[in-house]
């Protein structure tokens, strides 16, 4: 029998910071004389000419085979102890590092609510994809913000300007707002840029995870920015997708503003968050 903590472990929780790691504002990408900034531009560069609707379709015909591997969600944690995101302006620790300070905030901000702690666990998890042993996907098709295929490309997107040589601009199937998309369709039926929100969401629907919609929906979306931050997309949108859109924004205060080089004790907090996977996750390894 799983023992859960009813109570919290007095540790030190990360708090919502007011800067990045580096003494920056979060998501600053105008600062032209920072070494890391050139890097965060060239992912977000090829990702914008490359991420075409008809990648899209491809990457999931190839990745949701769900044929890569077999393992336990712990260990795709410990995977991404090597794996540093460099479309992020805000942090360099390996990822481990992050989803413990996101899912710890979660934790402090809604302590009766422990399918949002593993949520905020496991909503990277999906980087995996860059793994030397999921074939080393490169970092442009992995990581970063995430936007729908199919429709015009908004200029709320980071970097909106590299999408001039994406061949899906001029083409005139996508050059609406809705593109081949209905009104008010749901996300649901839209096609976004491939990535790691994508194929975690995929991840836990194949291994049949019994998290709650809301969950879903974060993890799905939590790269979102242009939606979540900015307020673009709500045409697109469904009833349903507005009331998820609702935690989705919560999260998103523990993803970005917990980033920093604090790193909290990884073994004090693993039995919490195992008891978490083995309540929600019928299965101790997963497909991959």
């Amino acid at each position: 029998m799983t023992v859960f903590n009813e109570e919290l472990p007095k540790l030190e929780v990360p708090v919502q910071e007011s800067q990045n790691a580096y003494g920056h504002a979060f998501r600053a990408y105008n600062d032209n004389t920072s070494e890391r900034q050139s890097r965060v531009e060239e992912v977000y560069r090829e990702n914008h000419e490359k991420q075409t609707f008809d990648y899209v379709i491809e990457q999931k015909q190839s990745w949701l085979k769900f044929d890569k591997m077999q393992m336990g969600i712990w260990e795709a944690a410990e995977f991404l102890n090597t794996y540093v995101d460099n479309s992020d302006p805000d942090l360099d620790l390996p990822q481990i590092a992050h989803l413990l300070q996101t899912a710890e905030s979660c934790r402090k901000m809604f302590p009766d609510q422990d399918w949002l702690h593993l949520t905020g666990f496991i909503h990277d998890l999906g980087k995996v994809m860059g793994h030397s042993k999921f074939g080393s996907a490169p970092q442009w098709a992995v990581v970063g913000d995430i936007f729908p295929v199919g429709c015009a490309f908004s200029p709320s997107i980071v970097f909106p300007q590299h999408f001039k040589h994406n061949p899906d601009t001029s083409d005139p199937r996508f050059s609406s707002p809705q593109g081949v998309y209905g009104s008010h369709c749901s996300l649901n039926n839209v096609h976004m840029s491939w990535g790691h929100d994508e194929y975690m969401y995929q991840v836990m629907v194949h291994n049949g995870c019994t998290l709650p919609p809301a969950a879903f929906f974060v993890v799905r979306f939590h790269s979102f920015y242009a939606l979540h931050t900015q307020g673009a997309y709500h045409h697109l949108l469904n009833p349903s997708d507005h009331e998820h859109l609702h935690w989705l924004k919560e999260f998103n205060k523990s993803d970005l503003y917990t980033k920093s080089l604090t790193q909290l004790d990884v073994k004090e907090l693993k039995p919490y968050y195992e008891g978490l996977i083995a309540k929600y996750f019928p299965k101790q390894m997963l497909d991959w």
